[in-house]
């Protein structure tokens, strides 16, 4: 058997604090969740965090935008218990390339793995995203 040397690790604390995932772990407690809970930076920036527009004339926020996140996250995984990769599909408000504002369907992807220590921790990425 073979013995490979690790080269180079990053764990889930570095990605934390080098702002590659966002801890939402707060949000997701009082979502009912016991695990910690983190987004990659490109769901958190480019969806929960509303545009002005859409903040200020329609009033979405990131802790409405984050709830409703979470609670659709919590039916995928009631429908679709002991799976350990799932996908979801949430609704943002969102203001389209000419300024207008509605709707628009994503799908999210959500992995249950061991964190930094082995302990089941969650994290919520775009469909493409590893």
């Amino acid at each position: 058997m073979d013995n490979w040397e690790t080269v180079y690790s990053y764990s889930r604390k570095q990605a934390i604090e080098d702002g590659v995932l966002i801890d939402i772990t707060e949000a997701a407690k009082e979502s009912g969740f016991v695990l910690p809970v983190a987004v990659t930076a490109s769901v958190y920036h480019g969806l929960i965090v509303p545009s002005n527009r859409a903040e200020t004339e329609y009033g979405q926020s990131v802790e409405g935008r984050l709830h409703d996140m979470l609670f659709l996250l919590q039916y995928a995984i009631r429908i679709t218990s002991g799976k350990s990769q799932l996908l979801f599909d949430v609704a943002f408000l969102m203001e389209n390339e000419s300024g207008e504002i509605g709707d628009r369907e994503v799908k999210l992807k959500a992995v249950i793995d061991g964190g930094d220590d082995g302990s089941p921790v969650v994290t919520i990425m775009g469909e493409e995203e590893d």
